[in-house]
């Protein structure tokens, strides 16, 4: 075991953690305290129209570790795809969905929860039906609020929700942003994914003149971390040169354990909670609760 340990050790985007790699020192979030109660929830959208930036494995692993620190959570897969689903080892078909309650198929968001096997983190599925959605909600009134209004019987059972946003800026994704308090973007650490942010954050200010103007930008969170790649911490730097503290100061390095979990249908933190990723995570959640984005 002491050989394995040694290994994960050396892992590219965490040997150099303490060092801070976003250039600004490293703070050791507190312990957050005990709620008193629970709800109503802040919702948070996880968005970015690129693809594979490591969206779906931190509304699991967030949504996994606020749990841990006593926070009801509630992950809602809003990708066709389903991979929230079944990251979290869920069944996605022949159950209600989040597809069935966008189109009213079901009136009740409570049939749709499922109580994942992490204590106080529960899920609303999805599956393919979910990619006829934006076709039947377009000429619907209001159509950009109808996941608001799904989501509001549920608020108040809940101290914090993610919604999982699948890799676009289409009608989907714009009811996430007017449904949500806030919005966290992750962003892999290379040049492709940067370039798409500006676009996204053009659309985040739309929909808060437009339709929400509650909704804010709760941070970037640059993931796919390779401390040892002129390439990454360029791309780090520079994020953080455009965006100042809008960068959260946790950074979520490159490691197989990531693909490793969601073949086991199982977070990081509980898959491997002793590894270098699910402490980021942990801390992850920790700097979001002192930010004040989290209960």
């Amino acid at each position: 075991m002491s050989g394995e340990r040694s290994d994960e050790s050396a892992l590219p985007g965490f040997d150099d953690m303490m060092q801070g790699p976003t250039g600004r020192p490293l703070r050791e979030w507190p312990e957050p305290a005990p709620l008193d109660g629970h709800g109503p929830a802040r919702i948070i959208a996880l968005c970015n129209q690129k693809g594979g930036v490591g969206k779906t494995t931190t509304t699991i692993s967030l949504g996994a570790a606020l749990a841990d620190y006593g926070r009801r959570t509630l992950v809602i897969d809003f990708d066709p795809q389903g991979a929230l689903s079944a990251g979290l080892g869920m069944p996605s078909h022949d159950v209600v969905t989040i597809y069935d309650l966008l189109l009213g198929k079901e009136k009740d968001a409570r049939k749709a929860v499922q109580a994942t096997k992490t204590k106080g983190l529960d899920l609303i599925p999805a599956n393919i039906d979910l990619s006829a959605a934006e076709v039947h909600l377009v000429n619907e009134v209001a159509r950009e609020q109808i996941l608001a209004r799904v989501l509001a019987p549920v608020v108040d059972d809940y101290d914090v929700i993610l919604i999982d946003c699948q890799p676009s800026l289409g009608l989907l994704t714009v009811n996430a942003l007017t449904a949500a308090h806030g919005v966290l973007i992750p962003l892999e650490c290379e040049y492709f994914a940067l370039r798409g942010v500006a676009l996204l954050v053009e659309t985040i200010e739309k929909v808060r003149d437009r339709l929400n103007p509650a909704v804010q930008l709760d941070g970037i969170l640059a993931t796919m971390y390779d401390a040892r790649t002129l390439h990454s911490r360029e791309v780090l730097e520079r994020v953080v040169e455009v965006f100042g503290d809008k960068v959260l100061e946790t950074v979520i390095g490159r490691t197989v354990k990531f693909p490793d979990a969601t073949v086991a249908g199982a977070p990081i933190t509980s898959f491997a909670p002793d590894h270098p990723a699910a402490a980021a995570y942990r801390q992850l959640a920790r700097e979001l609760i002192a930010r004040g984005q989290v209960a």
